[in-house]
């Protein structure tokens, strides 16, 4: 992390173990959406692992990258998936369980179904996580391409981001000013 942590200051400690998840959104030239996420794990701390012998700190001992395209309705239409670093050789066997992805669309139900159809041994741990923040990363990347062609097209359906969070939630000051017509807190009269 490279600001100072804006929580309150620790205990004394030593760092054990990083993980970093990074997320890139991309609109493609053919107008479909790639989203790639990485996810790295290192220790601070050496130690032994049976296929790779010894691993050094710093050294990943995951490292998973995994891509999905899809379409402005978040229909995924292809999906890429690999192991750069496992702990065991086998690991990097897995990843063509995840073409197992393509027709599905995030959205409600994303993580359970991912769970279904990867969990366990069908598939692998941490690039079944990785699964979560790529699915908000596409939402994030299209979201205002998507509201501007519901505009376009005369849609008028509730917009998805009401009632997903405590900022959006159908009281809130943000739903009142951005979405007045959806929102169900007190009415303020003219006066104040």
């Amino acid at each position: 992390m490279n600001s100072p942590s804006p929580l309150p200051a620790p205990a004394p400690r030593k760092p054990q173990h990083t993980r970093t998840i990074e997320c890139n959104g991309y609109v493609r030239d053919d107008g479909l959406y790639d989203v790639e996420g990485r996810l790295v794990d290192v220790k601070s701390i050496p130690f032994h692992n049976m296929d790779r012998g010894d691993v050094k700190p710093g050294e990943p001992i995951h490292e998973m990258w995994i891509r999905l395209t899809v379409d402005i309705d978040l229909n995924v239409v292809d999906v890429a998936a690999c192991t750069v670093w496992g702990p065991y050789n086998m690991c990097g066997d897995i990843a063509p369980a995840f073409d197992c992805l393509k027709g599905l669309t995030i959205g409600p139900g994303w993580t359970r179904k991912t769970r279904e159809l990867l969990g366990a041994t069908r598939g692998c741990t941490h690039m079944v996580e990785l699964l979560g923040p790529i699915a908000t990363t596409a939402f994030q990347t299209i979201y205002a391409e998507r509201v501007a062609r519901d505009k376009r097209e005369g849609k008028s359906e509730k917009p998805a981001l009401i009632g997903s969070c405590h900022a959006y939630a159908p009281d809130s000051p943000v739903v009142a000013f951005r979405h007045p017509e959806y929102y169900t807190g007190p009415k303020k009269d003219a006066a104040g």
